[in-house]
């Protein structure tokens, strides 16, 4: 069943508003309570083993792996003849000057030792959490491409799918445990990451029709 555009051009409208307006509120509030408690509530439990889980599940979003992760799997879809999803794979590298940009407007600092257990020690301001944006954007592509190009082998696009699915449903929690970010930037992340998402699909599933790998 074919989504109508109007549903999407209003959807689209309503992430942008959303954005900005939480945008708009955590950068006069900087450090809200119902933040500082789901962070502390994400955090009472910790061990040395999920620590490691935690910053492994985050991994991908830490340069240089980010970097790699997007040219490597660009260059593997490139190799197989996919050539058009290679390019479309590699203009997610545009997502990181997008994300600088806005986490400078905003001006959040990072959580602190003051508020909560730190992890890792992270650069750059908090909000929006790059790590959602780029995992929602690379790993939510990938599910979609796994879905349309049917000639890849099923298991192939099942796991992918499944382990795509896994990273997005998790990074979020990880940023949270890890001290990297407060909910909201995580949240914040996830819109942007769909608002990114957005055009990359529109031109994507743009292609003249009967246009191959």
């Amino acid at each position: 069943m074919r989504i109508k555009p109007i549903f999407l051009i209003l959807s689209l409208i309503a992430l942008i508003i959303s954005f900005v307006l939480l945008g708009n509120f955590v950068s006069h509030h900087p450090v809200p309570i119902f933040d500082h408690k789901i962070s502390l509530f994400v955090q009472q439990y910790h061990s040395d083993a999920l620590d490691k889980i935690m910053l492994g599940i985050s991994i991908f979003g830490e340069l240089p792996y980010s970097l790699l992760l997007v040219i490597i799997i660009a260059c593997i879809f490139h190799i197989y003849k996919y050539k058009r999803e290679s390019y479309f794979i590699a203009s997610i590298l545009f997502s990181g000057v997008i994300i600088l940009g806005v986490k400078n407007m905003v001006n959040r600092p990072r959580p602190t030792a003051f508020y909560v257990r730190l992890v890792e020690i992270n650069r750059f301001h908090s909000f929006p959490s790059g790590h959602v944006l780029s995992y929602l954007l690379f790993f939510g592509f990938m599910i979609i491409l796994m879905r349309e190009l049917k000639d890849i082998p099923k298991a192939l696009r099942t796991a992918v799918t499944f382990f795509s699915w896994f990273l997005i449903l998790t990074i979020a929690f990880s940023r949270i445990y890890l001290g990297a970010h407060w909910f909201s930037d995580t949240v914040g992340g996830f819109i942007l990451g769909l608002i990114c998402l957005f055009p990359l699909c529109y031109f994507y599933f743009k292609k003249e029709t009967g246009t191959s790998p």
